[in-house]
């Protein structure tokens, strides 16, 4: 396994302490800063991996007894786990979703939303960093503008809890990121 497969630290032993505290395949759907500064090269600071779905139970229950904020791993390699629960994914995403490092680990396998699901997932919360991310990954994919407001509009607006807000906030989005 080359080194450039491989996350750097200290992402790569708090992943390798995770996949040796597995004893069988488990799926990790990652968001957020995560996913923006491995995958797609923004150079921010994060200390956590987020993290949508976590398959099978078992494993999930393993992971998060060990990796979340507080945990073990925490302690030692002061980063963590953070399940989210509450942000609104485009639906049908687990279609695009991309393998981060593969093979790089024996039980472990990282899934990355695909760019226009991690912006997407971004959009009720609205923050300056959440802006900041998006805009990052709009210049280095490059976003088709089309395609993310098509995703919106079909995949995302009916999850929302106030789409007339949302609606606007991905107005000034789309003006933001047409800059």
């Amino acid at each position: 396994m080359s080194s450039e497969s491989l996350p750097p630290e200290p992402w790569r032993s708090f992943l390798r302490d995770l996949d040796e505290a597995l004893q069988s395949p488990a799926r990790l759907d990652c968001i957020g800063g995560f996913v923006v500064t491995q995958l797609y090269g923004l150079d921010r600071p994060t200390a956590d991996v987020d993290v949508i779905e976590l398959a099978p139970k078992e494993a999930s229950e393993t992971l998060m007894e060990i990796a979340l904020q507080g945990g073990p791993l925490h302690r030692k390699h002061r980063i963590y786990l953070d399940r989210v629960g509450v942000a609104a994914i485009p639906e049908n995403y687990e279609e695009r979703l991309t393998e981060m490092f593969p093979e790089a680990f024996r039980h472990l396998r990282l899934m990355a939303l695909d760019p226009y699901d991690i912006a997407l997932s971004k959009l009720e919360r609205n923050s300056q960093k959440d802006r900041d991310d998006v805009r990052h990954l709009s210049r280095t994919v490059p976003f088709n503008m089309a395609t993310l407001q098509q995703r919106y509009e079909t995949e995302l607006r009916w999850q929302l809890g106030r789409p007339d807000r949302e609606d606007l906030t991905m107005k000034l989005w789309m003006e933001m990121l047409s800059e």
